[in-house]
């Protein structure tokens, strides 16, 4: 979808995979098959490119370093990928730029996890500092007589323990920062989350104006304090009362703004294509609410019957296995007009 954006406003794609017959190469100008790491593929990338992205966090950060070191323009750059590749440096950041997050605890060893245990109260979440994504690296702990066998399943180490959040909503804001500090944000978006994946969001979320105005200066915050450019999407907890905690961000594009492929004039791909190039910011108020809902695994089957839907705007990946709990596609229900405003 960033091919297809970074296409549409007239330039050439070239996508460096470790994967043959990737999606993103079937609808780019030239692909570089080869691992993230490997030098060739990376100085031929710098020669190709004008501006190097990334469209997902565990490429390694040093990679990033060594294409600039190379002479490439790389957007986001490396600060933002190295903090968002480990929880224990995102959720130290966050708290030093004033954006709260839950309580948490550095785990290395049992009794790192036991005296969490006792800071933060039980049950808390265990998760592996890095690489865990959709539900994937993480485990409650109820008891202390827990501790041993949850950090053994999460590999006996380099992890974080995380507070319980008694949280009423899950929301997340996809903003966009460009090279000349430019800002600017989505409404946010309210999101259910099963075993640990996306199932839906939906647009606009169910919170007072002030909550929204809220997550969009946190959002701010946190771009300003990574001098950040391109889209990031920032998960929040929601608690009910007017505090919002930061959960964590994710320095790309983001599954939770999907839905402004089909509501916004300009939706979250060809922003991140804008900011990085240093275009002019589009804008982010939306012409129509909507409701996103991931198609995972073999739900990607009924796709004939979802094209059929009049309101419905099916979009499918191009992947070419089927697993369960994969993300295959997606399809956003327009639901009328915006109610609101929206957007900054």
């Amino acid at each position: 979808m960033l091919a297809l954006a970074a296409a549409r406003l007239g330039f050439d794609v070239a996508i460096l995979t470790p994967e043959a017959d990737s999606p993103a190469s079937r609808v780019a100008a030239h692909t570089l098959v080869a691992n993230y790491g490997d030098e060739q593929a990376l100085a031929e990338l710098a020669k190709l490119c004008a501006v190097v992205t990334f469209e997902f966090e565990n490429v390694p950060a040093a990679v990033v370093a060594g294409l600039q070191a190379a002479g490439a323009e790389v957007a986001p750059g490396p600060k933002a990928l190295a903090i968002a590749q480990d929880r224990v440096l995102e959720k130290s950041f966050l708290n030093q730029i004033g954006v709260p997050t839950v309580g948490f605890h550095q785990v290395d060893t049992v009794a790192d996890l036991t005296a969490g245990l006792d800071l933060l109260g039980a049950p808390a979440l265990l998760k592996t500092r890095r690489q865990g994504y959709d539900g994937k690296g993480q485990v409650w702990v109820r008891t202390v007589s827990e501790a041993e066998a949850a950090l053994e399943s999460l590999g006996g180490g380099d992890c974080i323990l995380e507070a319980r959040a008694a949280f009423v909503r899950e929301v997340s804001v996809i903003a966009v920062r460009n090279r000349s500090g430019a800002f600017a944000a989505y409404p946010l978006a309210e999101n259910v989350h099963e075993n640990g994946v996306l199932r839906v969001s939906t647009v606009p979320a169910n919170v007072p104006p002030e909550t929204e105005t809220a997550a969009f200066a946190m959002a701010r915050k946190l771009v300003d304090g990574l001098d950040y450019v391109g889209v990031i999407g920032v998960e929040m907890f929601d608690m009910g009362d007017g505090r919002l905690w930061v959960n964590e961000f994710a320095p790309r594009v983001h599954n939770t703004g999907h839905w402004t492929l089909d509501a916004c004039q300009v939706d979250q791909f060809e922003q991140h294509i804008r900011a990085i190039a240093n275009w002019p910011l589009g804008p982010t108020t939306p012409f129509a609410a909507a409701e996103m809902t991931n198609l995972l695994g073999a739900e990607v089957e009924t796709w004939a019957e979802l094209a059929a839907e009049p309101d419905a705007r099916l979009w499918l990946y191009g992947k070419r296995d089927a697993k369960p709990g994969r993300k295959m596609g997606h399809v956003t229900r327009l639901k009328g007009r915006f109610p609101t405003t929206g957007g900054a």
